[in-house]
């Protein structure tokens, strides 16, 4: 169900990374808030592995080091659980953050009831979370329809997130399990295409033998004598 994201070149996210190798400090605070914000940026491995920004976490600024593993990996109530020892956000920041949350629920389940949602991004109101899901949408975080009769999200396809480094082993499984899934499908095609392989030369073999009587000399005089002899009976047949 996961889409993928571009990460060129051209992409805003490689832009941000080419730009904080010569940043220390608060230069590269400044533009991790940046790079928060900037819509169509929603996956941060390749920020997150540059040395200057693995240097955060040993300085002063180690809470914006968190607050960008939060936005790879997390969802909105991790912010809220840690938000006293984690960097204040924007209006802007929290709702990327709602965004990034509404994709992993929605990578997981198809369709989301309301109640669910308005759980996991804490909005109060229908209304206030049915404008977080339009903005969802619009940036292509997701592609789906809000159902208002039945007051769930029902996904079609989402942005795929950044793997932490200790989700790859159940990551790793479940592509094994995939394959097996895959296999398992390709033996049954496999034998049901013999078996109509099976079904159709035992037809034709049929088919073979009954052309081979129908041309027999014998037969065929036979049955037309037969045919001869019935229509000289009735018309020799005397009227009572």
């Amino acid at each position: 169900m996961a889409s993928e994201q571009k990460c060129g070149h051209g992409s805003p996210l490689q832009q941000f990374v080419l730009l904080a190798k010569n940043l220390r400090g608060a230069a590269l605070v400044s533009l991790i808030n940046r790079m928060l914000e900037t819509p169509g940026v929603y996956t941060f491995g390749e920020f997150l592995d540059l040395p200057q920004v693995k240097e955060l976490s040993k300085g002063p600024d180690d809470g914006y080091s968190r607050l960008l593993e939060l936005f790879a990996y997390g969802v909105y109530h991790d912010y809220q659980a840690n938000e006293s020892t984690l960097p204040p956000l924007s209006d802007a920041q929290r709702n990327k953050l709602r965004h990034l949350t509404i994709a992993t629920l929605a990578a997981n389940t198809q369709c989301i009831p309301y109640s669910v949602l308005q759980t996991a991004l804490e909005v109060a109101s229908v209304r206030q979370l049915e404008d977080v899901l339009i903005e969802a949408v619009y940036s292509d975080v997701i592609n789906g329809k809000l159902d208002q009769c039945k007051q769930q999200l029902e996904v079609d396809a989402c942005i795929g997130r950044d793997v932490c480094s200790k989700d790859t082993g159940e990551l790793a499984q479940t592509l094994k399990s995939w394959c097996t899934r895959c296999d398992s499908m390709c033996c049954a095609i496999e034998s049901q295409v013999h078996k109509v392989r099976q079904s159709r030369d035992c037809l034709l073999l049929i088919q073979q033998q009954v052309h081979t009587e129908e041309g027999l000399p014998g037969e065929t005089e036979q049955r037309v004598s037969y045919k001869s002899t019935s229509k000289t009976k009735n018309i020799s047949s005397p009227k009572h």
